[in-house]
């Protein structure tokens, strides 16, 4: 006998749940597909580096012939076809990463473009947009523009050819992920032609792009088409849910050269960065990282159908094609938004009992409600969800380390959000 986990589920809500699943099944099993082809070229590369059980162990002090860091950073430069890497535990987190690599690539006087319109908060705050922290790009004379994206959310390039003329422009950045903006994610198909577009104008800039919750998402990354580097999170993605902390920055090996004496020291550079404890995470999360990524995708289309079902407005839609592990749900109002990440948090499996309060979070102009009952905190690849109090109140849900969590949550989710007074 098998005992069903809906049976203390309102029965109109198993009905919709039965009728989801049967719409999305022919979509997930594409997703298995894609984690098959991801999984077997991490296979291939860990049998073409000859990763062995020497690799695993880690070095302390300064780091120097740190073997297993460089055969993981050859793995991580082959996976993205890339020159080299630097894949650090000393990366704070990938808004650090995407610090020292942009810092590297600027100096005083140059400006730094997006042609993805303004970035999230984190990264105005690292512009000096807002916040006025010390140290910020501002302060250091590096200038900021940006061509704002069209009412459709995509990129209006008639407007970035004219502003791109400026000559003072050393890097153009992209960000593949929504972060808080009211758009859909850009998907490999779409930043190939931005890659494009930008050789052919500015063919003389280095190309970055923030790829967060991006990784193992599609079979494609943006470095195949000409990104001259890229950030990502070790607690995203490429870390599977089991590296602890860290980032990573994949790319050309003069830009990587400069990144690392900016993380380090000039003369160091990334020669130098125990790994302390750590490696044995870092080799197994990427190793599992397109599994898990392919789990929480999965999780996500259920989400999306099964809160479209329920009438909500989401994005994208359970049938889209899907280029990150976000899914955004508006509420319009913040009660059903506060309730829902609440709902959330009871179905973790850590602080379970604890309720979300929306409060100011370091990094962020307005107050953030948040649901993380994660084992990493602030681990985007778990299940979690957030989004700040402000029109359209638009919930970001992401992550999940199993499908099966995500199903069970986010069914809880919409019982205790739409069927409990």
């Amino acid at each position: 006998m098998v005992l069903s986990w809906k049976a203390n589920l309102p029965e109109d809500l198993q009905a919709k749940i039965d009728k989801v699943d049967k719409m999305i099944a022919p979509r997930l099993a594409e997703i298995d597909e894609q984690v098959l082809h991801n999984q077997q070229r991490v296979l291939e590369l860990f049998r073409k580096h000859r990763v062995g059980e020497e690799d695993l162990v880690p070095s302390t002090g300064y780091g120097y012939d740190d073997i297993g860091r460089d055969k993981l950073e050859a793995i991580y430069a082959d996976y993205f076809k890339t020159d080299d890497a630097l894949v650090r535990s000393q990366f704070s987190s990938a808004t650090h990463a995407i610090a020292v690599g942009l810092f590297s690539m600027l100096r005083p006087g140059d400006t730094l473009y997006y042609l993805t319109g303004t970035p999230y908060d984190t990264i105005q705050e690292v512009i000096g947009l807002a916040g006025n922290k010390p140290g910020n790009m501002k302060e250091w004379g590096i200038n900021f523009k940006a061509t704002e994206l069209l009412e459709n959310g995509e990129v209006n390039f008639e407007q970035a050819k004219k502003d791109l003329q400026d000559p003072k422009i050393k890097v153009i950045a992209i960000q593949r992920s929504l972060g808080y903006a009211v758009r859909a994610s850009f998907t490999m198909e779409k930043i190939k032609q931005m890659l494009k577009f930008i050789k052919e104008v500015r063919p003389d800039v280095n190309i970055f792009v923030d790829n967060c919750y991006g990784e193992f998402s599609e079979c494609e990354e943006p470095t195949f088409y000409g990104a001259d580097l890229i950030a990502g999170s070790l607690f995203k993605n490429a870390g599977a849910g089991i590296v602890k902390g860290g980032a990573f920055l994949v790319g050309r090996k003069d830009l990587i050269e400069g990144a690392g004496s900016r993380l380090n020291v000039p003369g160091a550079g990334k020669g130098e960065g125990a790994t302390w404890g750590y490696l044995r995470d870092m080799y197994q999360g990427f190793f599992m990282a397109a599994h898990t990524t392919g789990q929480a995708i999965k999780g996500m289309i259920f989400t999306a159908a099964l809160c479209e079902e329920m009438g909500m407005n989401v994005a994208p839609k359970w049938n889209d094609p899907r280029t990150d592990i976000v899914q955004t749900v508006t509420f319009g109002k913040p009660d059903p938004m506060v309730k829902f990440c609440g709902a959330i948090q009871h179905y973790s499996p850590l602080n379970s009992f604890v309720d979300p309060i929306p409060y100011h979070q370091d990094g962020y102009e307005d107050d953030v409600v948040m649901a993380s009952g994660s084992f990493t905190e602030g681990s985007t690849i778990e299940l979690s969800s957030d989004g700040p109090l402000r029109p359209p109140y638009r919930l970001y849900i992401q992550g999940g380390l199993s499908y099966e969590h995500v199903k069970i949550a986010i069914s809880h989710a919409v019982e205790e959000t739409f069927y409990k007074k």
